[in-house]
């Protein structure tokens, strides 16, 4: 699981173009919006690219996407629960 949460990490670093952050530097407990990576609603915008693009996983309900993007945890346990294969 730490292996695919560094790659998780790196396509949200890729995708959101954070020029400058290494996987390292994201905490995978901390809130990703707001006081922790500080992402805004945009960014969730971009996320929700992602897991569609990367994984074949649709959000549609907003209330599902702030649940999935609470932190790097929630979001690979999501992902690795609903990815299709």
């Amino acid at each position: 699981m730490d292996n695919f949460k560094r790659e998780l990490k790196l396509a949200i670093i890729e995708s959101l173009n954070l020029q400058g952050m290494l996987p390292e530097e994201i905490d995978d407990k901390a809130p990703l919006f707001g006081e922790g990576l500080g992402l805004d609603s945009i960014d969730s915008l971009e996320m929700i690219v992602l897991l569609e693009r990367n994984y074949g996983i649709k959000i549609e309900d907003p209330r599902e996407g702030r649940r999935v993007f609470e932190s790097i945890d929630v979001m690979a346990d999501y992902i690795q629960a609903n990815r299709k294969k």
